[in-house]
C-alpha cells in the first residue's frame, strides 16, 4: 500500500466511526447499533446502520458499507489517500511521506494543480496578445461577457499553434510528460507531442477550494468538437464537478439554478444570478445531487427548450426524487427565427434577448416537478376531443399516482379534472386504481425475491457472484467469526485461502490471517484501500450479520468442515465443470492464492 499499514492501524485505532458519521448526519441508537437516514440514497425510514463494536457502517437499502475511511471517501468524493489525510488531520496525526507511494501521489497532484494554474495564467494573458485576438473578440462581441466577469471566471485563449503552451510551460520548468499528465498536451502517433487546445476559448474549471482542476474549451465556429474537456483523472471527474460552484456556494439567493452550458453559467452570474451552476456536459448524477444538497434545499432546472433539453429535465427529475432537494423547472420560451419558425433558446440567449428582469419573472413562474411533468403531458393532447381527453387523464393519472403526498394527489387531480371537464372523483379513482396496481406488483416482486434465497444471498455486483453457494456461505461464516476475535485463526491452521471458492473471501481471509500472525488487529476497516468499493460493500454486508460469541467456535468448525469437504470432493461431473473448476483455481492464484 502507498500509506504504511502501521500508520493506518494507528489511525483506525483512534477513530470512532460513530463520531465520524455523526459529524455528517444525525444518528439514533437502537439496540446495539446506531441508525440514520442513508446519505447515499433517498429514503424515509432509516436503513443506514453503524456498528460501533465492529467499526463499520452498512446500508440495508443501497448496500454501501465499510469503515470510517470508506465513509469519508463516499461523502466527500475523495480518493483513499486524501480521505486518510482528512481523518488523520482530524485526529492530529501526520501521514508519513518518506519514500511512500502516497507522497509521490501527493507530489504529482500538487504539480498538476500548479501546472494548471500556470496554464490558466498563460491562456488569460493570451487575451491581450495578438495571438488571442480572435478569442478576445468572441468573448466581447459574440458572447457579450464583460471584462469583469471574463476575469472572474478566468477566461482565456489558446493560440492557433501546435506548441505555444508546451514552450511557455517549458520555460517554467515543466516538461512534456508533465503536460500530458495534466491533460494539456497530447502525444501524436508519430511520437511528437503537441498542445491539446488550439484556437479555442479556454475556461478553467475551479473547485470549491479554489484549485484549477482542469479546463473546458469551446470553438468559435461550427467546427467539432464544440467543447473539449480535460480527460478524466483522479483530480478531474466530470460526474462530480459542478462548474461555477466555487462562486455559487456563497450566493444569498434561496436556491440554485442548474443550466446546461458553461457560458450559460457566466452569463447568468453576470446578470445577477450568482446561484447558477452547470454539469460538465454530462447528465446529472447522484454525486452531483449530493453535492448540491450540501449548499441548497431547492434546485431550479433550466435546460435548453429543445427535445434534448426536455429529455434531460425528465431524467433529472427522476434522479432527484431520491434526493432531499425540492425541484422546480424553469421553461424557456421558444424564440422566433428569421424565417418565422420557432427555435431553440438557452439561458444565455434569453438573457441577451430579454434581460435579467424577464428571466427573474420566469424564475417566479417556474413550476414544481409535478406541475412541469403534467404540463408536458397536457401539451400532447387535444382536449376538445373526447378520446384525447380520456387519454390525457390516463397519462396524467400515471404522474399523479407517483406523488407521495395525498394532498398533492388531491390538488393535481382537481386541476386535471378541471382541464378535461370531468369530476375530480373520477380522476382520483383512476389514480387509486393505479396505486393499488403498483402496490400489487411491488408485493409480487418482493414475494418472488423472498422465494429465491440463493439469489438474495448473491452479491449485487455480477463480478463478485458466487459459483458455489454452500461453500461461499461457509466462507462468510469464517470471516464473521475471525473478525470477532483473531485468536480463532488457531483453529484454521489447516485451512489455506486456496480452498475458498470465492476469490474475494479468499483474499480477505488471507489478509486477515496475515495480520493475526503479525500480532496486529484483525478488523474489516484495516482492509480498506486493498479492495474496490463494491468489494468493501459486500464484505461489510457479510460482517454486519450477527454472530454470537457463545456459538462462534461451533460455527467456525461447522464452516471449516463444509469448506474442507467441498475442496476434497469437488463437484466435477462433466468436462464443462472441470474447465470451470480449473478456471476458478487460476483466478484464485491471480489474487495471490
Amino acid at each position: 500500500m502507498a500509506i504504511p499499514d502501521s500508520f493506518l492501524d494507528e489511525l483506525n485505532g483512534r477513530l470512532n466511526i460513530v463520531d465520524v458519521v455523526s459529524s455528517y448526519l444525525p444518528l439514533t441508537k437502537k439496540g446495539a447499533n446506531y441508525w440514520g437516514l442513508c446519505p447515499f440514497h433517498h429514503e424515509k425510514t432509516p436503513s443506514f446502520s453503524v456498528n460501533e463494536s465492529k467499526q463499520i457502517f452498512h446500508c440495508f437499502g443501497c448496500g454501501k458499507g465499510g469503515g470510517a475511511i470508506r465513509f469519508v471517501m463516499e461523502m466527500d468524493g475523495l480518493p483513499f489517500p486524501e480521505a486518510v489525510r482528512k481523518l488523520a488531520e482530524r485526529e492530529g496525526l501526520q501521514v508519513p511521506e518518506e519514500s511512500s507511494g502516497d507522497g509521490r501521489w501527493r507530489e504529482k497532484r500538487r504539480r498538476v494543480l500548479e501546472l494548471n494554474k500556470e496554464a490558466a495564467r498563460f491562456y488569460r494573458a493570451m487575451l491581450s496578445d495578438p495571438r488571442g485576438a480572435a478569442v478576445a473578440s468572441y468573448i466581447r462581441d459574440k458572447r457579450r461577457i464583460s471584462p469583469k466577469f471574463s476575469a472572474r471566471f478566468g477566461l482565456g485563449a489558446a493560440p492557433d499553434a501546435w506548441d505555444s503552451l508546451i514552450t511557455a510551460m517549458g520555460d517554467k520548468g515543466y516538461d512534456k510528460a508533465d503536460l500530458i499528465d495534466a491533460g494539456l498536451a497530447v502525444a501524436g502517433k508519430n511520437g511528437g507531442v503537441y498542445d491539446k487546445y488550439r484556437n479555442r476559448l479556454m475556461l478553467p474549471v475551479i473547485d470549491v477550494r479554489g484549485d484549477v482542476i482542469g479546463f473546458t474549451s469551446r470553438v468559435m465556429d461550427d467546427s467539432t468538437p464544440k467543447y473539449l474537456n480535460t480527460p478524466e483523472t483522479a483530480i478531474f471527474k466530470k460526474r462530480s464537478i459542478l462548474y461555477g460552484l466555487n462562486y455559487a456556494k456563497n450566493t444569498k439567493r434561496p436556491n440554485f439554478i442548474l443550466v446546461e452550458g458553461n457560458i450559460d453559467v457566466i452569463t447568468l452570474h453576470q446578470a445577477g444570478f450568482d446561484n447558477t451552476v452547470a454539469t460538465m456536459g454530462t447528465a446529472l448524477t447522484e454525486e452531483h445531487a449530493r453535492m448540491l444538497g450540501r449548499y441548497t434545499k431547492e434546485l431550479v432546472l433550466c435546460y435548453d427548450n429543445d427535445a434534448a433539453g426536455e429529455d434531460a429535465t425528465q431524467r433529472a427529475i427522476a434522479l432527484l426524487k431520491k434526493s432531499e432537494l425540492s425541484v422546480r423547472v424553469l421553461r424557456l420560451p421558444k424564440r422566433q427565427l428569421p424565417d418565422g419558425t420557432m427555435g431553440k433558446q438557452d439561458a444565455d440567449d434569453y438573457i441577451k434577448n430579454f434581460g435579467p428582469g424577464a428571466f427573474e419573472d420566469l424564475m417566479d413562474q417556474s413550476a414544481n416537478s409535478a406541475e412541469y411533468r403534467l404540463n408536458v403531458v397536457r401539451a400532447q393532447f387535444d382536449l376538445d376531443r373526447d378520446d384525447q381527453r380520456a387519454a390525457y387523464l390516463q397519462a396524467a393519472a400515471e404522474v399523479i399516482a407517483g406523488l407521495p403526498s395525498p394532498v398533492e394527489r388531491e390538488v393535481y387531480a382537481g386541476r386535471c379534472a378541471g382541464e378535461a371537464k370531468v369530476s375530480k372523483d373520477a380522476v382520483l379513482q383512476e389514480v387509486d386504481n393505479l396505486r393499488r396496481k403498483r402496490g400489487r406488483q411491488a408485493r409480487r416482486q418482493e414475494e418472488r425475491e423472498n422465494l429465491t434465497p440463493v439469489r438474495q444471498r448473491q452479491p449485487k455486483s455480477r463480478d463478485l457472484r458466487y459459483g458455489n453457494m454452500q461453500c461461499a456461505a461457509a466462507e462468510e461464516g469464517i470471516l464473521r467469526v475471525v473478525l470477532l476475535d483473531g485468536e480463532y485463526f488457531r483453529e484454521l491452521e489447516d485451512l489455506p485461502e486456496t480452498y475458498f471458492s470465492s476469490p474475494l473471501m479468499g483474499r480477505a481471509y488471507a489478509l486477515l490471517r496475515q495480520r493475526w500472525k503479525e500480532g496486529r488487529r484483525v478488523s474489516l476497516p484495516a482492509l480498506e484501500g486493498r479492495f474496490t468499493p463494491e468489494e468493501m460493500d459486500q464484505l461489510a454486508a457479510i460482517v454486519q450479520q450477527p454472530q454470537a460469541r457463545n456459538t462462534a467456535l461451533e460455527a467456525l468448525r461447522d464452516c471449516k468442515r463444509v469448506i474442507l469437504a467441498e475442496h476434497r470432493q469437488g463437484d466435477i461431473h462433466s468436462v464443462e465443470e472441470l474447465l470451470k473448476f480449473q478456471q476458478a483455481q487460476q483466478q484464485k492464484k491471480a489474487y495471490g492464492g
